[in-house]
């Protein structure tokens, strides 16, 4: 059974950076895509980056191009999310989540979430 954990969240000053990972076990990933939503009250879960376990191709949405990296470490089977300028539109839960084969931007495209981690940025 795949499971993914988060961590890294917290507050984050407005401008400032910060990673989150997450620890994926339970799977072969190399044929997996490997994404970060996120959720903030009132608001629909949105896609905001997402990477090619195998090939290592990456995808961002247009809100976080050039603020945000997705990497992975294939060692520790664990994906990262690198946030830099943190804005105020970026606080919310954070969610890992994976499914087999190429890229999703929806939800209902993934099979596996893990529990979320919240980040909050102070002005």
């Amino acid at each position: 059974q795949v499971q993914l954990v988060e961590s890294g969240g917290g507050l984050v000053q407005a401008g400032g950076s910060r990673r989150l990972s997450c620890a994926a076990s339970g799977g072969t990933f190399r044929s997996y895509f490997m994404a970060w939503f996120r959720q903030s009250p009132g608001k629909e879960r949105e896609f905001v980056a997402g990477i090619m376990w195998g090939g290592g191709g990456t995808y961002y949405a247009d809100s976080v191009k050039g603020r945000f990296t997705i990497t992975k470490d294939n060692a520790k089977t664990t994906v990262y999310l690198q946030m830099n300028g943190l804005i105020h539109e970026d606080p919310a839960v954070y969610y890992c989540a994976a499914k087999y084969g190429t890229i999703g931007s929806t939800t209902g495209d993934y099979s596996y979430w893990g529990q979320g981690t919240q980040v909050t940025v102070s002005s």
